[in-house]
């Protein structure tokens, strides 16, 4: 008798623990599920993305390891690179400028302190200074990885600008080159320089020039040359990667140096320039070319967005012009970790952005 009171005893006090357990099993389950999607969502598990740790490179496979200035490794080169015929050399294009007082609206001088110094590392420099120095660095990677290659700075008739180096040219072009319309100018700058290859019919016949137009804080650890002799039958070639809103980067445009590739290539930039004047020109400084040029391309090619979800070359028409899309991610790189943050190349990087 008293052996059954004790069993009853126990089962009422363990009856209502059997009912709440899962309850409270849920609600500690839903407490540790948003735990762990920010743990998710802070730590992605990605090669690429933001990384606390030392010195360039360190610990990263397939970048290029640093120690100082001394590399520890060595940069993939294409196993099918072609080089060029001796008749044959590539020159870059960059539009350039600094900002005299004389350059200054109203406007800017109210937003903008252009007599302000900026600390890079331990040094400080005004906003020339620092220009002229992400200039005289581009001039110098292009001139160790191809040291034939002739480099032409489009630039404002007014600034105060001058260059000593060799094979390096300024090309004045009349227009704005106020800091909110740089990217609308560099566009008409790019068709009046090709509009200029052009006329130059007889030095054409004789050798062909190819171009590759970029930004002035880009660096090329490789020969490119290679590009027009693996592609030969391309016109114009774009980069691009893999982004919704702007998949395609115009901080690198190649050109082919004969008759036809300048005047199909001119003609694309036309439309180009046409697009953005007339749909994006209140797009932001850095941004309305990019627009213009994804407008443009996807409107001739529909099915185009596939393409730019994988990271390889491919080709279609545009109006008459063969154009091959060449992929960021070697020939257009970007460092995605942050300004600070910058831990190594990528091997098979040709063009580096923004150094």
């Amino acid at each position: 008798m008293a052996l059954c009171r004790a069993w009853r005893t126990l089962f009422i006090f363990l009856l209502p623990l059997i009912f709440t357990l899962p309850l409270l099993l849920s609600v500690f389950e839903l407490h540790q599920k948003p735990i762990q999607q920010e743990q998710k969502r802070n730590f992605p598990n990605k090669s690429d993305h933001l990384i606390l740790g030392p010195a360039a490179g360190q610990g990263l496979p397939k970048r290029l390891q640093c120690e100082g200035l001394k590399a520890m490794n060595l940069i993939i080169l294409p196993s099918s690179q072609k080089n060029l015929d001796t008749s044959e050399k590539v020159s870059f294009v960059s539009v350039f400028t600094v900002y005299n007082s004389s350059h200054r609206t109203e406007v800017e001088s109210i937003n903008e302190n252009f007599d302000s110094k900026v600390i890079v590392g331990r040094t400080s420099y005004t906003r020339t200074e620092r220009s002229m120095a992400i200039l005289k660095t581009f001039i110098n990677f292009i001139q160790v990885s191809m040291p034939r290659s002739c480099i032409f700075l489009l630039t404002d008739p007014a600034a105060e600008l001058t260059i000593e180096r060799n094979n390096v040219t300024l090309f004045p072009i009349l227009g704005d080159y106020a800091r909110g319309q740089l990217m609308l100018q560099r566009i008409r700058s790019y068709i009046v320089f090709l509009e200029s290859r052009l006329q130059q019919k007889y030095e054409m016949q004789n050798s062909i020039n190819h171009y590759i137009f970029t930004d002035s804080d880009v660096a090329i650890v490789n020969d490119l040359g290679h590009l027009f002799k693996n592609y030969p039958d391309f016109h114009l070639a774009l980069t691009f990667r893999n982004n919704k809103d702007q998949p395609l980067n115009s901080g690198f445009i190649a050109v082919r140096g004969t008759p036809d590739g300048i005047r199909k290539s001119k003609i694309f930039l036309e439309e180009v320039l046409e697009t953005y004047s007339s749909k994006y020109i209140n797009a932001s400084r850095m941004l309305g070319d990019q627009l213009a040029l994804a407008w443009v391309v996807r409107s001739h090619l529909s099915f185009i967005t596939e393409h730019f979800r994988k990271p390889e070359a491919f080709s279609a028409e545009i109006k008459g012009a063969s154009v091959l899309f060449l992929p960021c991610a070697i020939f257009n790189w970007t460092p995605p970790e942050g300004a600070g943050q910058f831990h190594g190349m990528p091997l098979n990087v040709q063009v580096r952005h923004k150094f």
